[in-house]
């Protein structure tokens, strides 16, 4: 259970990150998630898509 939880916290952080990166975090913290296009949810969710890709390979070569 704790694992599911963690990667719950691991994955909102890299969607505030990436929406913060991509210039969102503003309209995110003030309007919400909803408020963001179908564009940019997407571009956020690719993107933490790619970097959850790059955190588990990273590990996997820690292993």
């Amino acid at each position: 259970m704790e694992k599911k939880e963690n990667k719950l916290k691991m994955e909102d952080k890299l969607k505030y990150e990436v929406a913060r990166e991509l210039g969102l975090l503003e309209k995110v913290m003030k309007y919400g998630w909803k408020s963001l296009t179908a564009k940019e949810t997407g571009r956020i969710g690719g993107l933490v898509t790619k970097r959850k890709k790059a955190i588990q390979l990273q590990r996997d070569q820690q292993a």
